[in-house]
């Protein structure tokens, strides 16, 4: 059957493939294209949704585009920097305010513009920009506005429409409506494109890739590699198919004999391979300099990449000991497509920028990749794309329902640091938080950096603390306006117990991944899980990674532990379940007590950062 295409031209977006996913949930099939793509490339499709990015239409390194897009009369969509390129190139104006906008921000439609109909006057969206839309072009409409600025336009005539905001991600409330709208109403498209079409696309590209050749499958547990093996299984190969799973000394309690027993219900014949030692004594090349030890390592991405890269030596030493060819032998990983997006994978997007490297998208991986000896047979999908993929080759419910847990372990859940991370604008930093300060709520700012995604472009700020009256909505709206004028900052947590009488903390525990380490955040986290499973809330939360990082808080050797609790349908963008609302405060305090039974941490705090501006992982 021929479908109706959506070219969606890409400057770099982070959230590229979530409109990718959004126009095929609706039934459109739809690519990814450069934003340069030349004439004959854009004649290909019946509509064009420019992307988002982190660059600014008015910098020097603003990605070259094709200005025949604005001329083609196709219909076009340009969301956040796509709607800044369409009103810089057509005569209007874009600068860069004092005032940016970070997360989910109410915003105010003025207009009857299609693009909003059916949906309410007053509306939740993601912002994530920078640079603001001053003066539209000739024959525009102001069709909504978000704290006074623009956050969408529209010329009818022309059939060109601009948003400010992303209505691809879950945490805008009528995203979907909007884009159903553009696709349906404004561009008059069929909905056709079925996940049965790209269920046969997975299947088609694995026989094309791996033909007679014999698999090496490195399976976690999670849905993702296990939906990987049951296509495989499934695609009929010649070649045999080994199933590996390493337990590499940063798995969760008991993790591997759970996968084993489960995988193995799943009809999946699984190998386990525990080796800590090789993990913890691997180094790798990073930009051309040997680095230490994973166990000597602190930096995040530092350690992701000695992980990423001790996989394919693995597999190396796997090929070998299983007797199979290593020039012919084909790597199979659970690869989905926010992985590569945010490892600024070439796969995804040919300008977006790095957030954090994946382990399954390492120099190593790429070389692979080029030499063809990977298939990632979900790498267009998203998580939820997945799981429904899951459901209709009738894997187990416990296995698509289980909360991802990210390859590298609990090797990205454990802060590690020589010394207090602290700038010369630390001081600075905890006086501007201190205005957030309210009667009953201090503010602290922590000597600990974690990675955030603002405005498409990758952050490594603060740590920033509230403590005293325990008012999660109060606390969540304070978390919410902090990152929007504290610049240094893109994580807010609350800290139970009492309130911190201090603006700043300076201490930390020295912190190197260890198995002492990693065995006291494996107990905490066995603890919150056990809490949540034990109410029957394991839905209730898509994730919940429990986190250890080194603050002290003047109890010399602790470290402290973070609950980190994410409601997310696509995985790349989400919301904290808030204690009182999403999950009873009840079940929150007894994870607290539960963890607290560990007198070797300090204190525990609560994630209260929505994704963005803050990632899921704290590295």
């Amino acid at each position: 059957m021929s479908h109706h295409k959506v070219g969606i031209l890409d400057p770099g977006a982070q959230y590229g493939k979530l409109i990718d996913k959004t126009v095929r949930k609706l039934g459109v099939e739809s690519q990814i294209v450069d934003l340069a793509a030349s004439n004959d490339e854009l004649a290909k499709y019946d509509a064009y949704i420019i992307a988002g990015g982190g660059a600014s239409v008015n910098g020097v390194d603003a990605p070259k585009y094709n200005p025949e897009i604005f001329r083609l009369g196709k219909p076009t969509l340009g969301i956040c920097y796509g709607l800044q390129l369409i009103v810089k190139e057509l005569g209007g104006t874009v600068e860069k305010l004092d005032m940016r906008e970070d997360g989910p921000i109410e915003m105010s439609v003025e207009t009857d513009s299609v693009l909003f109909q059916g949906t309410p006057k007053k509306q939740v969206a993601l912002m994530t920009h920078g640079d603001t839309v001053t003066k539209l072009p000739e024959g525009f409409v102001l069709d909504a506005t978000s704290n006074g600025l623009t956050a969408a336009i529209s010329n009818a005539e022309k059939n060109m429409y601009g948003v400010q905001f992303h209505p691809e991600t879950d945490l805008t409330q009528y995203g979907t409506n909007i884009i159903s709208n553009f696709l349906f109403k404004v561009s008059g498209l069929e909905a056709n494109y079925t996940l049965e079409d790209r269920h046969q696309a997975a299947l088609e590209e694995i026989r094309d890739t791996v033909g007679d050749s014999d698999v090496l499958l490195f399976v976690s547990g999670g849905v993702d590699s296990t939906i990987t093996a049951l296509l495989m299984a499934e695609a009929g190969l010649s070649g045999t198919v080994h199933a590996v799973h390493v337990d590499h000394g940063m798995m969760r309690h008991n993790e591997s004999e759970i996968v084993e027993v489960a995988l193995k219900a799943a009809g999946i014949d699984l190998d386990v391979v525990r080796d800590p030692d090789f993990f913890m004594n691997a180094s790798t090349d990073i930009r051309g300099t040997q680095s230490k030890t994973l166990k000597e390592t602190t930096d995040p991405e530092e350690k992701r990449a000695i992980i990423g890269d001790a996989f394919i030596k693995l597999r190396n030493r796997e090929i070998d000991r299983l007797g199979l060819d290593p020039n012919t032998t084909v790597l199979a990983m659970g690869t989905l497509r926010p992985d590569l997006i945010e490892s600024a994978s070439e796969l995804a997007s040919g300008n977006a920028k790095v957030i954090k490297t994946h382990h399954n998208d390492t120099p190593l991986v790429r070389e692979l990749r080029k030499r063809n000896q990977v298939i990632e047979p979900l790498k267009e999908l998203h998580k939820d794309e997945v799981r429904e993929l899951g459901m209709k080759l009738n894997a187990p419910d416990e296995l698509v329902w289980r909360h991802p847990f990210p390859g590298p372990g609990l090797g990205i859940r454990l802060l590690c640091a020589k010394e207090a991370y602290m700038n010369d604008d630390f001081e600075d930093v905890a006086k501007q938080l201190a205005k957030h300060a309210t009667d009953d709520i201090s503010t602290t700012l922590l000597p600990v950096r974690t990675v955030g995604v603002q405005g498409d472009d990758r952050t490594l700020s603060y740590l920033a603390a509230l403590s005293g009256k325990e008012d999660w909505p109060t606390l969540q709206k304070i978390a919410r306006a902090i990152p929007k004028s504290v610049h240094g900052v893109n994580r807010i947590v609350y800290i139970f117990g009492d309130a911190l009488k201090e603006t700043s903390q300076t201490k930390i525990t020295e912190t190197y991944p260890s198995k002492d380490a990693f065995d006291q955040l494996r107990v905490a986290d066995d603890a919150a899980t056990k809490v949540l499973q034990k109410h029957g809330l394991n839905k209730a939360v898509a994730q919940m990674p429990i986190v250890s990082f080194p603050v002290n808080f003047g109890e010399e050797g602790k470290r402290s532990i973070g609950i980190r609790t994410m409601i997310t349908n696509d995985f790349m963008t989400g919301d904290i379940a808030l204690p009182g609302r999403d999950l009873p405060i009840d079940v929150i305090h007894e994870m607290v007590r539960e963890i607290q039974k560990d007198s070797s941490i300090a204190r525990i705090v609560y994630d209260l950062t929505s994704k963005p501006p803050g990632t899921t992982e704290w590295e």
